[in-house]
């Protein structure tokens, strides 16, 4: 499918971008939400969300992937480590290796496909590829991720996000000796330039990340280091520890080239604090660093 440009004219505004574009180009919505979030969309030169509302003059730029057909979640049986569930809400301890929802590469095997076949009741708020999930974990990054089960929760998970009062804390071995014991990295964070498939701290097309770190432990050539999220972008803290000069051990897209027993970034989110949307209530979950990275740390302890 070759790229195409739209010019939202006067009268045609305020449309859901993903409906209008599967209109225009004759393609279900599921495939231009998955063009969305792989940044095959832009509005106005920048990239956008699903629900973004069209606004008379918008310049809409597609670019469809090699393989643009649309992608379709379904069931399968594969094991949860769930933590904590009720009506509301779930939040699974997500294994390193897992893909959250379908995507290009990534049809099956994923977070989402294990909680269609664990439950019914899954949030539709983000589409259908992306049922009940409110925030995101990259593949290799193990942790605590919450799940909405119903679009009343989803909104006021999504609220909380977005007020930053939901608590997400990582822990991550870095390369080299970080010299402060805490500190604030502020640099915003946007696609590179260069390698369409990497986030980079640039200003062109770019927003505001925060991520605050403190040190737990130094060893000869390594740190390990909690971080707390003051916004979610992609990569975050990947990018982030790498801008300063301390990439994450075995992060293959950031880090340095060398051997390592981890199959991934050393990060971990360790930490989930929210309000529950029904009981408004205060929850706090935490998840063991996983034995891969465990045996690392306790290796490097034994020098």
């Amino acid at each position: 499918m070759n790229p195409s440009t739209f010019t939202v004219m006067e009268g045609e505004d305020n449309e859901r971008i993903d409906q209008r574009l599967a209109r225009d180009m004759d393609v279900s919505r599921t495939a231009i939400q998955q063009w969305i979030t792989s940044g095959d969309v832009q509005v106005n030169g920048k990239e956008i969300k699903s629900n973004y509302k069209c606004r008379t003059g918008d310049i809409i730029e597609v670019v469809p992937p090699p393989e643009a057909s649309p992608l379709t979640a379904q069931p399968e049986a594969i094991p949860l480590d769930i933590r904590y569930e009720d009506d509301d809400v779930l939040v699974v301890n997500k294994e390193r290796g897992m893909v959250v929802h379908p995507a290009a590469g990534h049809a099956s095997g994923t977070l989402v496909n294990a909680l269609l076949h664990h439950t019914d009741a899954l949030s539709d708020v983000n589409g259908a590829l992306r049922p009940g999930i409110v925030h995101r974990l990259d593949k290799d990054t193990s942790g605590l991720i919450v799940v909405a089960k119903t679009n009343d929760a989803h909104e006021h998970l999504a609220k909380q996000l977005q007020t930053r009062s939901l608590t997400r804390l990582y822990i991550a071995l870095v390369h080299g000796n970080v010299s402060h014991d805490e500190g604030t990295i502020e640099a915003p964070i946007g696609r590179d330039q260069q390698q369409r498939q990497k986030m980079a701290v640039t200003n062109v097309n770019a927003k505001e990340a925060v991520t605050h770190f403190s040190v737990l432990e130094r060893f000869s050539e390594h740190t390990l280091v909690r971080c707390r999220l003051e916004t979610g972008r992609t990569h975050q803290i990947r990018v982030h520890m790498t801008y300063i000069g301390h990439s994450l051990v075995a992060d293959p897209k950031y880090g340095r080239s060398r051997s390592s027993p981890l199959a991934g970034q050393a990060l971990h989110a360790e930490t989930l604090a929210f309000i529950h949307p029904r009981q408004q209530e205060k929850r706090t979950l935490t998840a063991s660093l996983p034995a891969d990275m465990q045996a690392l740390l306790d290796n490097l302890r034994s020098g």
